[in-house]
């Protein structure tokens, strides 16, 4: 769940709702049907489909549901909502000692956009992988890294260093 969020963005919505039809490993996607029933395809990193193999072998068999993740208490089912997802997020921040001021899935997506704008993406690319609406809306959850910024700033013209 982690790595969905934090690698491709998703929302913890998407994620509780994600379907083991929805993950075509014959081509590498995922299939994301997400807020406002938006649908895109994106591609499934080997790192994050390796990790959903490796859950999918160990997670208990609930052949009522097609959903990939499944809560750990009895009874075992579908996640319900992405306040689930949100909450198993907090409980892992938790646990790895990471402090942030609002722990949950939101947080990856935000660290998903200023990764993506880290490596060099574009924040019009940025914006069709988390599914926004603006430009604007990519820029704010892309965080800009100062210390990237300064190392490919240009002086500014007719000032002298």
């Amino acid at each position: 769940m982690i790595l969905l969020l934090s690698r491709l963005g998703l929302r913890a919505g998407d994620v509780a709702q994600l379907r083991l039809p929805d993950l075509d490993w014959q081509q590498g996607t995922i299939h994301v049907t997400g807020k406002g029933r938006y649908q895109v395809r994106l591609p499934l990193p080997q790192a994050v489909g390796e990790a959903i193999l490796r859950y999918l072998a160990s997670r208990p068999h609930v052949p009522e549901t097609d959903r990939v993740f499944l809560t750990t208490i009895a009874p075992v089912s579908a996640f319900r909502s992405g306040d689930a997802v949100s909450s198993v997020v907090a409980r892992a921040f938790q646990r790895a000692g990471i402090r942030v001021a609002r722990p949950g899935a939101h947080v990856l997506r935000h660290i998903a956009a200023t990764e993506m704008l880290r490596q060099g993406v574009s924040l019009d690319h940025i914006g069709l992988v988390l599914r926004h609406r603006s430009l604007d809306m990519s820029a704010y959850y892309a965080k800009v890294d100062i210390a990237v910024l300064r190392q490919v700033a240009q002086p500014w013209p007719g000032r002298q260093s």
